[in-house]
């Protein structure tokens, strides 16, 4: 892998993460059109590493006010939303163990993403449509949570996308886009934190694996993730996401497209 592979691959993370169109899919695709090596689940766990700490920096006040009421005050509203937080985090990660090795392989097949870019982009739009978008972040409810935790652990499959699930099953649940953005992306913390712990003794025992492309790669990925956090946050308080259906559904054309070619 290159300096310029390792850049591009950051960017593709840092957009891919908190953006509906699956990082992970990204991360699988972008080697194939292009005819790169597959850096591997290890390496997208480096970027992965880069997206948390963007996303622990946007929501760092947020984060302590939150662990702070679900501790001392678990009964006030952000000390519900903490320990509905912790609760829908634990389907993607019972998930991730028991499929660890299918999400390393048989999920990476560019057909497979592609399905599941077009499947989901469709399931989005319907939500979008269809959902109430009248509950806010503060009045989530405990059902809610775990339906919107259960449906990340669709994400380990690359082009379902876990921001993307998310926010679907969010607005499906009635909740407003701003607060199914908000709650995926609180959602993402724990999980991806969990992911890079569970690979992190392997780069630590392999140190000739963080080269200055590793580095970049996550550093790339930290600062467009924290602008593309932002982004989403403005961009759901006027608009739909009927931009990322369509990219979704072009995307997983092109993909059908160029594997039947080749």
């Amino acid at each position: 892998m290159t300096l310029l592979q390792a850049i591009v691959l950051g960017l593709v993370q840092g957009l891919g993460e908190f953006l509906p169109i699956s990082s992970s899919a990204h991360l699988v695709l972008v080697p194939w059109l292009f005819g790169w090596s597959d850096p591997g689940l290890t390496f997208d766990i480096a970027l992965h590493i880069g997206t948390l700490v963007a996303v622990v920096i946007y929501f760092w006040k947020d984060w302590i006010r939150l662990i702070a009421s679900g501790f001392g005050d678990a009964g006030s509203r952000e000390g519900r939303l903490f320990w509905y937080l912790v609760l829908a985090s634990i389907p993607g990660a019972v998930a991730g163990l028991l499929l660890e090795k299918k999400a390393e392989t048989v999920f990476r097949a560019p057909l497979l993403i592609a399905g599941m870019l077009i499947g989901m982009g469709i399931l989005l739009y319907w939500a979008d449509r269809k959902g109430a978008k009248n509950i806010e972040e503060s009045n989530i409810s405990l059902g809610a949570s775990i339906i919107i935790g259960i449906s990340q652990a669709l994400a380990l499959i690359p082009g379902v996308s876990r921001s993307g699930i998310t926010m679907t099953a969010g607005l499906m649940t009635g909740l407003t886009r701003k607060a199914a953005a908000r709650f995926s992306f609180l959602l993402s913390t724990p999980i991806i934190f969990g992911a890079a712990m569970v690979k992190l003794p392997y780069i630590i025992s392999h140190p000739a694996m963080i080269t200055m492309d590793f580095i970049m790669g996550m550093l790339v990925a930290g600062i467009i993730g924290i602008a593309s956090i932002g982004f989403l946050l403005r961009y759901v308080l006027t608009k739909d996401f009927l931009p990322f259906v369509w990219y979704r559904l072009f995307l997983g054309g092109l993909v059908i497209a160029v594997a039947l070619i080749r």
